[in-house]
């Protein structure tokens, strides 16, 4: 049976890459290790480590999409939680037997072969959920 292994990031939604690093670099004394624009998602993504886990900063690129229509709606802050499981196929057929709602019935793979899907937050009490398998 799939299983969560961990919280591998926190995603925060944010207007601006460098002023929000200013905040987590500046004040905290917390490091970029990673950052790059993401063309297929329309968005420029930032990873801070936080221990085994990061906090992963996300800017969107592009005015039409779901990431910028939800910036515009809710303001930078909190955009979800993503869990490392062991078997994303194994876990995605669980929620559905289940009867669970997703946004993505088959998972994407990310360049660096990660496998990832997102739960519709309606089916988490209100919390965009992702799943990421990490290759290998």
């Amino acid at each position: 049976m799939a299983k969560i292994k961990r919280v591998d990031h926190i995603a925060l939604v944010v207007q601006d890459m460098d002023e929000a690093l200013s905040f987590w670099r500046d004040c905290l004394g917390m490091d970029m290790s990673d950052r790059m624009e993401i063309p297929d998602e329309n968005a420029e993504i930032g990873f801070i480590p936080v221990g085994d886990s990061e906090i992963e900063l996300v800017r969107p690129t592009a005015d039409k999409t779901g990431l910028a229509k939800y910036l515009a709606f809710k303001g930078p802050g909190m955009h979800h939680i993503c869990l490392e499981v062991d078997d994303i196929e194994g876990m995605l057929r669980r929620l559905r037997e289940k009867g669970v709602r997703l946004i993505d019935e088959h998972p994407k793979e990310s360049r660096d072969g990660t496998r990832y899907a997102f739960i519709h937050p309606k089916a988490a009490h209100g919390v965009l959920v992702e799943l990421y398998q990490k290759p290998g």
